[in-house]
């Protein structure tokens, strides 16, 4: 499998054999309350559990492991999360990783990476900027670890669903958050690998204010005119193309949720599983929760894509 090559459905469950020794098998979470609030029965996948705080790490750690022993380093982009995945998956081989971050990245997402080793670089809050800043550490011999467009990447993450499946059977849907689109286009993948009759289905939820895998399916291509503008800052990357082709292909549909619809997930992630969510990791939630005639009496799967957020000192007045 290279760089130009789709992953398949068997790359996932090989990657998951590949990888489970580095990972956490996240646990799944329930609530009574939520279950009556939304009409359905959910099962929450608490990959804010997961190491470095995202299933980010799966991606990164898969990615890495099929780096030789020479590598002289590795850099990529990434908006925080998928940069201290890849800084820790990178330390653990003993590998050198440089994370290309935008200016407006949150700082608990900025010092994560350096606490797993990783040097950071920041660049304008522009996917142009980015994928720049990219080429360069790639020109200085650096091997280019992408965020989500890589079929190692999409693999990877892809595991997280494949748990998901095992650890609760006959799920109706599984719901997930897009950003550049590496964790939907891997869980599509997962459900196909699943040796079931009773496949779940797969939707993908994105906020408004970074709706360009809506858009792109809408017009029956890849959008050029991308200026996302939302809290959810893992999600505000540019669909990948051969992720929206996954995408395309496996998912049932796309929804899209406000900002008051994200923080709404939140607070009820935070209050009712005592859980911290960051507004990227509640999007799922937040568009079963907007949309539950989808959803009605069904059993559903939630992907809780992270908890990686700034938060107040409360020792501090």
């Amino acid at each position: 499998m290279d760089s130009l090559t789709l992953p398949t459905p068997q790359d996932v469950i090989d990657a998951h054999a590949r990888i489970r020794d580095l990972i956490v098998e996240t646990p799944v979470m329930t609530s009574a309350v939520m279950d009556t609030h939304c009409n359905a029965q959910l099962f929450f996948k608490c990959e804010q559990l997961q190491k470095t705080g995202s299933f980010k790490f799966r991606g990164a750690s898969h990615a890495v492991s099929w780096l030789p022993d020479d590598c002289p380093g590795v850099a990529t982009h990434s908006s925080g999360n998928h940069g201290a995945a890849l800084a820790l998956a990178a330390h653990l081989r003993g590998i050198s990783a440089e994370v290309v971050m935008p200016q407006n990245a949150i700082q608990a997402k900025i010092d994560a990476v350096g606490t797993y080793q990783g040097q950071v670089h920041f660049c304008e809050p522009t996917q142009r900027a980015r994928e720049a800043g990219l080429a360069h550490w790639v020109d200085q011999g650096r091997v280019a670890i992408p965020p989500y467009e890589h079929p190692h990447i999409i693999a990877g993450q892809g595991t997280a669903a494949w748990e998901l499946m095992h650890q609760v059977t006959d799920l109706d849907v599984i719901v997930s958050p897009i950003g550049g689109g590496g964790l939907i286009s891997g869980t599509a993948l997962a459900t196909r690998a699943l040796n079931h009759p009773k496949r779940p289905r797969v939707i993908g939820v994105e906020p408004k204010g970074a709706d360009d895998t809506y858009r792109s399916l809408a017009q029956g291509a890849r959008v050029d005119d991308h200026q996302p503008d939302t809290m959810a800052d893992g999600l505000r990357a540019l669909v990948g193309e051969m992720n929206l082709s996954l995408i395309e292909a496996h998912v049932e549909s796309v929804l899209c949720v406000t900002e008051d619809q994200i923080l709404e997930a939140m607070q009820w992630l935070w209050r009712d599983l005592k859980q911290v969510i960051e507004p990227s990791g509640a999007v799922a939630l937040a568009g079963l929760m907007a949309h539950p005639e989808i959803f009605k009496g069904q059993r559903v799967g939630v992907i809780l894509s992270g908890g990686n957020m700034n938060l107040p000192n409360p020792l501090v007045s």
